[in-house]
């Protein structure tokens, strides 16, 4: 599979990730030998690029990837920062849409102290020294509210120079924002430099609003672009059917009626909703790679097949 170089990094990834929130347990459970088996389908498939969080089912897609990835090299890791787990003082049946997580309550702390805590939770549940890429998780107001001028502040004030040096340690690769809005990336170049941005549902089939300014910005910076979210919750993969999802909520009519109009466009080049998405944001002049996530090792390589 072919590779791409981060920024101005010497870090390498596969054109196509794999996303490991759905391991985490995401909307339903997922067995351990499901999630073992959807990975392996992703390694047989040429993918080395795994991306995972802290919040994907409170640690257990990290767990999960960790023994998938034991006795293996070569694959290249990214996880998230932000959030610091600890034992959860009472049952968790289900967070944040994750069912059946990992038994950890979770506090947000975006400060340098925060983040290389976070880090190193992560390295233990992983079972490695280091990690290729860290994403700064969640910072804006889509996650945050009125809150966010707060984490925000916590992470210019330290987090950022914290994650620049844990860089030039060796402890990461490259670093950056994993994030579903755009003006908090500009913010925070505003700051200082960013390797990478993954960023979700922003530059999609649907939603291009990241090409009228961060785009050009990224291009400029010499800032990667990983893309997720590129079925926006999943209405450009399942269409506009009743009860389908935007943005994680109910679509509203007015994007149903937009997907609907994308849906004839895509049957008119002979091709469903879902390979036009997936190939929108693989054939981005700006995607350095497209992260695909799933725990279904069927769905998975029919994605693949559709990106041939």
């Amino acid at each position: 599979m072919k590779t791409i170089r981060i920024g101005r990094t010497g870090v390498e990834i596969t054109r196509i990730a794999f996303g490991c929130a759905s391991i985490g347990n995401l909307y339903r459970e997922v067995a351990e030998e499901d999630a073992q088996q959807v990975l392996q389908a992703a390694w047989d498939a040429g993918i080395r690029y795994f991306d995972t969080a802290p919040h994907y089912g409170r640690g257990l897609s990290e767990q999960r990837l960790g023994r998938f990835l034991t006795g293996r090299t070569g694959a290249v890791l990214s996880t998230k920062v932000g959030r610091v787990l600890t034992p959860a003082a009472a049952p968790i049946p289900e967070a944040d849409s994750y069912v059946r997580p990992a038994q950890n309550d979770v506090h947000y702390d975006y400060s340098g102290d925060g983040i290389e805590e976070s880090l190193e939770q992560s390295l233990d549940r992983l079972g490695v020294a280091r990690v290729d890429i860290v994403y700064v998780h969640d910072l804006g107001t889509y996650t945050h509210g009125a809150d966010n001028d707060r984490h925000l502040q916590a992470f210019l004030g330290s987090g950022y120079e914290r994650l620049v040096r844990l860089k030039e340690a060796g402890r990461i690769g490259a670093f950056g924002l994993g994030v579903n809005e755009t003006e908090i990336c500009l913010r925070v170049m505003d700051h200082g430099p960013l390797d990478v941005i993954l960023l979700a549902g922003r530059l999609t089939l649907l939603d291009r609003s990241a090409e009228d300014a961060l785009v050009p910005r990224c291009r400029v910076a010499g800032t990667s672009l990983v893309l997720g979210g590129i079925f926006n919750s999943g209405i450009l993969a399942t269409g506009p059917v009743a009860g389908a999802t935007y943005d994680y909520g109910p679509a509203p009519q007015q994007v149903l009626d937009r997907v609907a109009a994308l849906q004839d466009q895509a049957a008119a080049q002979g091709m469903p909703l879902a390979t036009a998405a997936l190939h929108f944001a693989r054939d981005h002049p700006a995607a350095a790679a497209v992260l695909l996530g799933t725990a279904n090792p069927a769905t998975l390589r029919r994605n693949l097949e559709a990106l041939r």
